[in-house]
């Protein structure tokens, strides 16, 4: 079986849990003998292609003008595509670049309006992001066409490359798998953004199979977006470490430590975890807090640290990646994840496997699968602190927790989780 997937982002460059979920994910199909194409805005070229092939839109020459707005959907044209999409060039220079390429391809009619270039895409989440994710469709077009027989199925990760899987699905004529790792709901609460609420139901709309990552997020998909019951399927994440996983770090302090580690934005809740901090600190002084990460609340948090008077118990580290995360959780005797709202979550994962003891909200997706993890509602800070208190007060509770929650999470393979999905795969294919 072979699968065309679109994705945003891959190790080792994310921004957050969807590269790391595509990485788990490619490779499980890989060892389930599913051959995977995955294509991105950006690649940097050192990305890990032992199990999978990747392809960078940036490298990949397609047509713009009518000829690329014409594969649109109708509700991204609100987006204008033929606009920035080259530099800006007087009539004349424009001529000439059109007089090259048909002198290349002899033969070939090449309408007035319609050209093929290049796109350098950041492969960010800027300011240009809706601009990218639209020419990133018209690139998916591209290699739809390029790759035409050389795949049986299509797979798009969130919302931003809904409209690439559409596309691609549109040249090809094969059955689309959409991948929902987070609604615009989690992110945003009830404040939906229009665009994007629009671009994920249209893209779940369009698809043969909508994968969900937890029961959770199946359920908003199925209320929210009003997609059918019986084409969401819930395939719950995993967790994957490299081979140096769970190596000792350093530590400076002989305090205990309490880590936060995500984006530091409304959805992650990292206000709640510092006034859980600031309960804690009250009746104990060998303890720091941990929060790693950035985000728009950054400041909004340090400001809040500040007026309750613990910022010499509190550490901002940034954003970490890769062994520095892998560091942190070495570093840590207790890994809290107080979300407001969470898809999955797979950084508890990642704590237990480095045999750290969780908190974890019971607003999030993991709970569905962990046994071993503290679950509290993410608005109850005095449960938060009460359960941070005793992993670090009582030695033996955060042994037990450690060692229980490690066996647990020994289990979530990605291999499972990729199976599941190729089952996914088998039923849109033999439609």
């Amino acid at each position: 079986m072979r699968v065309l997937m679109f994705g945003w982002e891959f190790p080792p460059h994310i921004a957050g849990g969807l590269g790391t979920a595509c990485y788990g994910l490619t490779r499980g199909l890989a060892n389930n003998g599913v051959k995977v194409t995955f294509v991105m805005p950006h690649a940097y070229g050192d990305e890990d292609q032992r199990f999978v092939r990747v392809v960078s839109a940036s490298d990949v020459e397609a047509l713009y003008g009518s000829a690329g707005r014409d594969i649109l959907p109708e509700n991204l044209s609100f987006i204008h595509i033929d606009s920035n999409m080259v530099p800006y060039i007087s009539p004349e220079d424009f001529e000439i670049q059109m007089k090259k390429y048909t002198e290349q391809r002899p033969g070939m009619h090449i309408p007035g309006d319609v050209w093929r270039e290049r796109y350098n895409f950041s492969g960010k989440y800027g300011a240009n992001l809706m601009e990218e994710v639209a020419r990133y469709a018209v690139v998916a077009a591209e290699v739809a066409r390029e790759l035409d027989g050389q795949f049986d199925v299509i797979h798009a990760h969130d919302w931003l490359t809904y409209y690439a899987g559409i596309a691609a699905k549109t040249v090809s004529g094969k059955p689309l798998v959409v991948h929902m790792h987070a609604t615009e709901f989690d992110r945003s609460g009830e404040n939906v953004n229009r665009q994007v609420y629009d671009l994920e139901r249209g893209g779940m709309s369009a698809a043969d199979k909508v994968i969900a990552v937890s029961n959770l997020t199946r359920n908003i998909v199925i209320e929210k977006y009003g997609i059918p019951e019986d084409k969401v399927v819930t395939v719950h994440n995993a967790v994957a470490f490299a081979p140096n996983d769970g190596a000792e770090a350093e530590r400076g302090v002989k305090d205990k430590i309490v880590t936060f580690l995500g984006r530091i934005t409304y959805q992650k809740g990292p206000d709640y975890f510092v006034e859980a901090a600031a309960k804690v600190l009250k009746k104990l002084d060998n303890v720091r807090f941990v929060m790693a990460g950035s985000g728009d609340m950054m400041n909004h948090v340090i400001r809040r640290v500040a007026k309750l008077g613990i910022a010499d118990k509190f550490h901002f580290t940034g954003f970490l990646k890769g062994d520095d995360v892998q560091k942190m959780f070495s570093m840590s005797d207790v890994y809290v994840m107080p979300s407001v709202s969470e898809p999955f979550g797979i950084s508890p994962l990642e704590a237990m496997k480095s045999n750290v003891p969780v908190i974890i909200s019971k607003q999030s997706g993991v709970a569905e699968v962990l046994d071993y993890a503290v679950k509290v509602d993410y608005w109850d800070v005095d449960a938060m602190a009460d359960a941070i208190y005793a992993l670090v007060q009582y030695p033996a509770l955060g042994t037990m927790f450690a060692r229980k929650g490690l066996e647990e999470v020994t289990g979530l393979k990605w291999d499972n989780a990729a199976a599941k999905v190729k089952e996914v795969y088998q039923s849109v294919i033999s439609r």
